[in-house]
């Protein structure tokens, strides 16, 4: 049986100035064991991504309509509802995580890359590749404008903040 989530609506705060970080660790706290957490917020809270993947939550976000974001933070390990995991809408390039992928064939540092370079280098190394291979870079911060640009060609990916906070991104060419 799947709990229900505990929900935490930050915008009120957040449309006011203030700071939810407090209401949001509150709220980790009081989850039961296995429980998931439903944030909502004004905006993307990718920082937050780190702060709650250190402490075993893995988040899936989606933009919810005039600028505001849902994010499930779910415990690493925890199987989704299958109901759910059906009717969650994908928020990036992702393929179902049933799915095997190969391992990347070039693997790219472009952590200490002014922009554009990071996204110039992942893209030149994504169009060398033959369609189903992979590439894996490590990036300085999440590539929001490479995903526009992967999708636009038809490419597949996957990506997740590192321990250390750099951005890890794995890339299937289509």
């Amino acid at each position: 049986m799947t709990l229900p989530y505990y929900d935490v609506d930050v915008r009120p705060i957040l449309r006011e100035g203030g700071e939810p970080f407090s209401a949001i660790m509150a709220a980790v706290e009081a989850l039961a064991p296995g429980q998931s957490l439903r944030l909502l917020a004004t905006f993307k809270p990718i920082p937050l991504f780190h702060v709650l993947g250190s402490r075993g939550f893995e988040p899936a976000a989606r933009e919810i309509g005039n600028g505001d974001w849902e994010v499930i933070f779910t415990p690493v390990g925890q199987q989704p509802d299958p109901v759910e995991a059906e009717q969650a809408p994908a928020v990036d390039g992702t393929i179902p995580t049933s799915e095997t992928w190969p391992a990347p064939v070039v693997e790219l540092d472009n952590r200490n890359l002014e922009p554009p370079e990071p996204m110039v280098r992942t893209l030149e190394g994504v169009e060398a590749l033959s369609p189903g291979q992979t590439l894996a870079a490590l990036l300085p911060r999440e590539p929001i404008f490479l995903f526009e640009e992967l999708q636009s060609r038809g490419h597949l990916w996957r990506g997740a903040f590192e321990p250390d906070g750099h951005y890890r991104v794995l890339i299937r060419r289509g």
